[in-house]
C-alpha cells in the first residue's frame, strides 16, 4: 500500500470538498489510504500523486466519480432512530385537506435503507392513500445496490417482525443470509443521483417529510447553511426535518423550529 504524504492528503482533501462539499479533516487521512490505496494500485499507479493526476486530468470522468463514491461514508441500517418513524406515522397519518401523495425525500439514502424503512411505514398507516418516497445520494455505486434491494439479514435486526414477514423475502440456498425487498414497495421507491453541494434539480420536486441525517457533520459551517437552506426550500410548510441525533441546527437556519431533539418542523 503507497503511503500518503501530507501534501497529497491536501490534494484529496480539496477534491472531495470541490466534488461534494465534504471537508476530510486530518484524522481522516487513513480513511484516504484506506479507501483509495487499492483503487490506485489497480489503476496502474505508482503513488497517491500519480492517482490525483488521473483525476485531475479530465480524460476518465467515470474514475472522478469512482473516486467520489470511495470516500463518501455510507453508513445505515434499517429503522435507525425509531423515534424519528414515529413522528413520521403520525404526520402521515394526520387528517388532510388535499389529495396529493404524502411524499417523503430521503436526502442521503446511501444503500437504501433509511428509504426502504421509510416505505414500509407508509404503506401500513396510509391505507391505499397516495405516497411515494425519494431516495439521493451522491454515490452512483450504493444507489446501484439500494435500487436492487438485497441486504444482509444482519442488518434487518431492527425491522418489526410484521413488516419483515409484509415486505421482505428471505433468501434460500445460494442467497442464503440475505434478504430482498419485495418488488411491490421497491417500485414505489425512486433513487437518484443528487449532489447536495450543488443545486437541486426542480424534478425532485417537494416533500411533506425530509430525513437529512448524518450528513452536515461532513460539511464546513458555510456549506452546512448553504446544503440546509437548499434542502428546506422543498420542504412544504408544516413539514418534518429529521437529522442525527449528534447535529443541530443552531445558528444555520431559522426556518424550522425544534420540536425534540434532531425533530424539526417548518
Amino acid at each position: 500500500m503507497f503511503e500518503l504524504s501530507d501534501q497529497e492528503f491536501s490534494h484529496f482533501q480539496r477534491f472531495i470538498y470541490q466534488a461534494a462539499g465534504i471537508s476530510l479533516v486530518p484524522t481522516k487521512k487513513s480513511l484516504v489510504v484506506s479507501r483509495l490505496g487499492r483503487r490506485a494500485a489497480d489503476k496502474g499507479c505508482r503513488s497517491f500523486s500519480d492517482y490525483f493526476r488521473l483525476l485531475s486530468s479530465g480524460e476518465s470522468p467515470g474514475e472522478v466519480q469512482t473516486a467520489i463514491d470511495l470516500l463518501t461514508t455510507n453508513e445505515t441500517y434499517f429503522f435507525r432512530e425509531p423515534k424519528h418513524f414515529e413522528v413520521l406515522r403520525k404526520h402521515a397519518s394526520a387528517p388532510r385537506a388535499d389529495a396529493e401523495p404524502f411524499r417523503v425525500w430521503s436526502a442521503a439514502a446511501s444503500t437504501g435503507e433509511e428509504a426502504y424503512s421509510i416505505a414500509m411505514v407508509l404503506d401500513d398507516c396510509l391505507a391505499g392513500r397516495p405516497w411515494s418516497v425519494l431516495g439521493s445520494d451522491i454515490s452512483s455505486r450504493v444507489l446501484a445496490k439500494a435500487r436492487n434491494g438485497v441486504f444482509s439479514t444482519a442488518r434487518t435486526s431492527l425491522i418489526p417482525a410484521p413488516f419483515l414477514k409484509r415486505y421482505c423475502l428471505r433468501g434460500m440456498g445460494p442467497a442464503e443470509g440475505t434478504m430482498m425487498v419485495m418488488r411491490g414497495l421497491r417500485s414505489r421507491v425512486e433513487f437518484v443521483q443528487v449532489n447536495l453541494n450543488a443545486s437541486i434539480p426542480p424534478r425532485v420536486g417537494r416533500f411533506d417529510v425530509i430525513f437529512l441525517r448524518n450528513v452536515l457533520i461532513y460539511f464546513n459551517q458555510e456549506t452546512k447553511k448553504e446544503v440546509i437552506k437548499r434542502v428546506l426550500g422543498t420542504l412544504k410548510p408544516g413539514g418534518f426535518f429529521f437529522i442525527g441525533h449528534s447535529e443541530s441546527l443552531n445558528g444555520l437556519n431559522e426556518e424550522v423550529t425544534l420540536k425534540a431533539p434532531s425533530i424539526y418542523r417548518k
